[in-house]
């Protein structure tokens, strides 16, 4: 069945830092005139981003080449660590070392990191086992998907499982606990229920893989069954003809894997790389402390009586790849501008890496031919990298992270992350910053796949929008969480990030993400067919990704907006100054002002700011020194003390919220807990992070 949805735009698919108003406008900067020519090395290091060059790179991207790649990068299972994915470590350096279309360079680099898998000798399953029968089973899980098309019955498919979720055997009643949320759980002992030693059987959604069995322990539940309920992930179709092969929807037996830890990077080592000199903490914290196990909606509607779950798991120890490429910065060498993405997948992959993996691909083809033909150097150095173990939470890009932070954190300008590149068919819009005031709009220069007229950008602001005080309507935002390999960069190290993707129309869905994610049907052919046929959408998001990442690059001033920075934070302050919020805060004797006043000080400090960059004269030290400024306007936010309780979360401003209130999250989560004292605490650390970073931007003594 063919692709049904009239898509004329999509949603912004992903999440994007608010930061700076990241790279939808460009500072113009004035030429000094009058006087004799400046020297050769001036004029070279004052030279400017050349558009020419813009146009060049986006006609030299191909559809065909990004499907060629998919086709190669999602032909067989890559589970991390496997040969599938030692596989992909090699294609990733040849193709980077190609003498023809290669980088200046590429490496690799391991870490010894605690991943866990089934037990291939001990299938996992949940199984019915009514004691009146003796042990006999009424009904037992699938222990793989249907096989509905060739690929599906390879060897190397990994069963469903759970990864990190400890074995046992658990056998107990039977309990629905919805989504298995805390609330959840709530509700079923405030009904008389007694959870000890049940097996609640909940739906994906609602809460993170981990906190349905983390919280689900805590009210004496001894087994957790997770499946994929057909109305969140298929608007409710559930039949054979309904779903792939003949449709895009999830197959009945189809099981979304994942990792079931709250935490992310390598679990033995938290904040050091894992490497034969870390120190191993004790523990494994957030992971969950009972058997889980997750199935297909098919297994799900059959469960009846006393449950079992048999899960044989296993931790263990293996060695993990990154693969990084570099091109060398002509000018400012010294400065990184990072591009990256996930290598590994839990299946095949095709969405989920694949297609952002295929598109890095492409935008590497295209300045790895103009580098080796000589006709193009960026002024900052580019390093790209194929992060290992990310479906295991995110393992490879932490470590990175953890090894180098020293020099990231000194010398990073931005971080690039395309994941899933497009989630939706082919008629759909890019998530992009917001500041569409400048001449050199990204989304303005991109044209909309598939439509023929009109740019991504006239695309996404059509439908998804909201006011600005400042552009007017403008395409709305996502926020940075921690679902992909920006986490370690913007919450631990405080470079700013964003993640671009295409999506479907979720006003024509209820979809909560792509119905094959993280099954064994996310193919080649489920993409081909129905994702993105013609893969018009993957050729747009490698256009708007390699814009951004040239002109980060190549832009004599970086074209980072620090005046949106403070649009952002009035709206952060504006949901606390109003409603319960600020009833509760008035109750309380807690005053907003000093926040209030640090706020409108950085909004006036970030306007002379920007003043002064149109000013600026074509001194290499005054550039340097006002792109330094720039650039660390990010770490200005962090505080290392705020979320004690938090691995690698310091950044003020968008460390996730468990509280629904959207301001500032330690505020949030201290208001609803009623810790008055926490939400002093909490106002005074925002109130210090914005007046830091307002001084980040003064001019100097």
């Amino acid at each position: 069945m063919k692709w049904q949805w009239q898509v004329l735009g999509a949603v912004c698919g992903g999440a994007l830092l608010l930061g700076a108003g990241i790279l939808l406008g460009h500072f113009a900067v004035p030429r000094a005139g009058g006087g004799r020519d400046p020297p050769r090395w001036l004029q070279d290091a004052s030279g400017d981003l050349d558009e020419k060059l813009i146009q060049d790179v986006m006609g030299q991207v191909e559809s065909a080449r990004i499907r060629e790649n998919l086709r190669v990068l999602a032909s067989r299972p890559h589970l991390a660590t496997t040969p599938g994915d030692r596989a992909l470590v090699q294609l990733l350096r040849q193709r980077w070392q190609d003498p023809q279309t290669g980088l200046d360079g590429a490496a690799e680099g391991t870490y010894d990191v605690l991943l866990s898998f089934p037990d291939p000798k001990r299938p996992n399953s949940v199984s019915v086992c009514p004691p009146v029968l003796n042990g006999s089973r009424l009904f037992e899980s699938q222990r793989s998907e249907k096989a509905l098309t060739p690929d599906q019955a390879q060897e190397d498919v990994v069963p469903p499982y759970a990864a990190y979720a400890p074995s046992g055997s658990p056998q107990g009643r039977l309990v629905y606990a919805h989504q298995g949320t805390r609330s959840d759980y709530e509700t079923l002992v405030g009904r008389g229920l007694d959870l000890n030693g049940t097996i609640a059987i909940v739906r994906y959604g609602g809460a993170g893989r981990a906190t349905k069995a983390v919280v689900g322990a805590e009210f004496g539940v001894a087994g957790l069954v997770v499946y994929t309920d057909p109305k969140d992930i298929n608007d409710g179709r559930a039949g054979e003809n309904d779903t792939y092969p003949n449709s895009w929807h999830l197959p009945p037996s189809g099981v979304e894997r994942g990792s079931y830890t709250e935490s992310f990077g390598d679990l033995l080592t938290p904040y050091h790389p894992a490497k034969g000199t870390a120190y191993d903490a004790p523990g494994h914290p957030g992971i969950p402390p009972i058997p889980t196990q997750p199935i297909g909606f098919e297994d799900a509607r059959t469960l009846i009586c006393e449950v079992q779950v048999s899960v044989y798991n296993q931790r263990v120890i293996k060695k993990s790849a990154n693969v990084m490429g570099f091109i060398r910065g002509s000018q400012e060498p010294d400065r990184y501008v990072l591009y990256g993405n996930h290598r590994d997948s839990w299946v095949h992959g095709a969405v989920d890496p694949g297609s952002g993996t295929a598109v890095m691909l492409e935008i590497t083809r295209v300045l790895g031919k103009m580098l080796k033909e000589g006709t193009w150097r960026p002024r900052r150095s580019i390093i790209f990298g194929s992060w290992g173990a990310e479906e295991f939470g995110l393992i490879g890009s932490t470590e990175y992270t953890e090894e180098f932070s020293s020099k990231l954190q000194a010398r990073s300008v931005a971080y690039i992350n395309v994941d899933i590149s497009v989630f939706g068919g082919s008629f759909c819009t890019s998530l992009y910053p917001s500041n569409p005031c400048g001449q050199h709009a990204v989304p303005f220069a991109v044209p909309a796949p598939g439509s023929g007229t009109g740019s991504v950008y006239d695309n996404w602001r059509h439908h998804t929008n909201r006011s600005s005080p400042t552009y007017g309507v403008i395409p709305s935002l996502g926020s940075l969480g921690a679902g992909s390999d920006y986490a370690s960069f913007i919450h631990y190290l405080g470079i700013t990030s964003m993640d671009l993707a295409y999506t479907y129309d979720r006003s024509q869905t209820s979809a909560r993400i792509y119905p094959a994610y993280h099954t064994a049907f996310d193919t080649f052919d489920y993409t081909d067919r129905f994702i993105d046929p013609g893969f018009t959408s993957h050729q747009a998001v490698a256009r708007t990704a390699g814009n951004v990442l040239l002109r980060l690059a190549d832009s004599l001033v970086l074209p980072l907006n620090v005046s949106d920075y403070g649009e952002a934070l009035e709206g952060l302050y504006s949901v606390a100054a109003q409603g319960q919020v600020q009833a509760d805060l008035v109750a309380h004797n807690i005053s907003l002002a000093p926040l209030k006043v640090a706020i409108d000080r950085f909004k006036t400090i970030a306007a002379d700011f920007n003043q002064r960059v149109m000013k600026l004269k074509e001194d290499p030290l005054e550039v340097r020194m006002v792109n330094d400024q720039i650039m660390l306007l990010e770490r200005a936010f962090l505080d290392p003390r705020a979320f004690p309780n938090k691995y690698y979360y310091s950044h003020v401003l968008w460390a996730p919220r468990a509280a629904g209130v959207p301001t500032f999250p330690g505020l949030a989560e201290a208001h609803a807990a009623g810790d008055w004292d926490a939400v002093r605490k909490h106002l005074s650390i925002a109130t210090q992070a914005v007046e830091s970073a307002a001084s980040t931007l003064e001019p100097p003594a």
